[in-house]
């Protein structure tokens, strides 16, 4: 028997971004068979050691960290050679990792810019922004003559929830379903206003008995505490109390998820969790939780430059978001799946 092939698989960041590449990643190892190596910054590199179909994480700091990097591309420079590389993402730093790397193959992305393009040996597929970022991965397998899976899958694995963490004081006496919130994410014009997520809360409590789990970073912890004082019930706020992974354990106890265009959207899609996210400067047909179960919110009737794809809305209103009511997004909650 042949030994499996040894791939290098380039996707840096982000939290998403790395999400959307694992199907396809998943599909290479399996099809051609093959050794992964992947390489990734190391704020994602937790989150790429639970994708069971990696079996080397190699960490590659952010080219802002100037001596870090250029050590870095050595290291990578000195490896055994690797029989294929693939580049997922397609920017002029990733294309350089891939080219430090020592392969008689690199293939980049349909979607490479920044000159990254010069760098590669080829590229996968035709430019089509249309689709999903999912669909835009899976084009390497169709340019190595791979098949494309019907529906793509997240070999994934978190631990269980830390003790107390599902069900802490705070949540005592509640007996409804597990939700939880996500409220923040990378761009301001991303973000649902605080008045609706605290609202939203508190008809889960009041209405369903939900137990809230608010979710997020170190740096959401007082804004979503915030957003909890205002909803008047209870609920608990993570934010900065877990790991990435962790976090993703106590996700995929949870029955949904609330949240806006962020990776924790994408963590609990790749979970199997249902999302109610609600969208206004992004796309969801490229962005949005991959998969029917999913559903998505946009202000009624939508903004006329929306997407404006912009971290700051163009017209300084928000109107986008904000004219989404939370009763609508409790209501879809709990909806029936499509």
């Amino acid at each position: 028997m042949a030994e499996p092939r040894r791939i290098l698989v380039v996707k840096l960041s982000s939290l998403g971004d790395t999400l959307h590449a694992l199907p396809a990643v998943a599909e290479l190892r399996d099809r051609l068979p093959a050794r992964v190596d992947w390489a990734v910054q190391p704020a994602f590199a937790p989150l790429v050691r639970a994708f069971a179909c990696v079996d080397r994480v190699i960490e590659v700091p952010r080219p802002s960290r100037p001596r870090e990097w250029a050590r870095a591309l050595l290291a990578l420079r000195r490896e055994p050679p690797w029989d294929l590389v693939v580049d997922l993402q397609g920017l002029l730093k990733s294309a350089l990792v891939a080219r430090a790397a020592r392969a008689p193959r690199r293939i980049g992305p349909s979607f490479a810019r920044e000159g990254s393009r010069l760098l590669y040996t080829e590229l996968a597929g035709r430019r089509d922004k249309s689709r999903h970022a999912i669909d835009e991965c899976f084009d390497v397998l169709r340019h190595l003559g791979l098949p494309v899976p019907a529906e793509p899958r997240f070999p994934l694995s978190v631990p269980a929830p830390a003790p107390g963490a599902l069900d802490p004081p705070e949540l005592a006496g509640l007996s409804g379903p597990r939700v939880a919130v996500a409220p923040y994410s990378r761009w301001p014009s991303k973000n649902w206003p605080a008045e609706r997520f605290s609202e939203a809360i508190r008809l889960l409590v009041e209405e369903r008995g939900a137990r809230v789990h608010v979710l997020g970073g170190p740096g959401d912890r007082a804004g979503a505490q915030a957003i909890v004082a205002a909803a008047g019930v209870p609920a608990a706020n993570h934010c900065g109390a877990f790991s990435l992974v962790e976090s993703a354990g106590l996700l995929a106890r949870c029955e949904a998820l609330l949240t806006n265009d962020s990776g924790p959207m994408h963590l609990a899609a790749a979970l199997g969790v249902r999302c109610v996210a609600v969208f206004g400067p992004t796309s969801a047909d490229r962005t949005g939780p991959y998969g029917p179960r999913h559903a998505i919110l946009r202000a009624e009737p939508e903004c006329p430059r929306a997407p404006c794809r912009r971290r700051d809305c163009p017209l300084g209103t928000g109107a986008c978001l904000a004219s989404i009511p939370a009763a609508r997004a409790v209501a879809a909650l709990f909806a029936p799946n499509r």
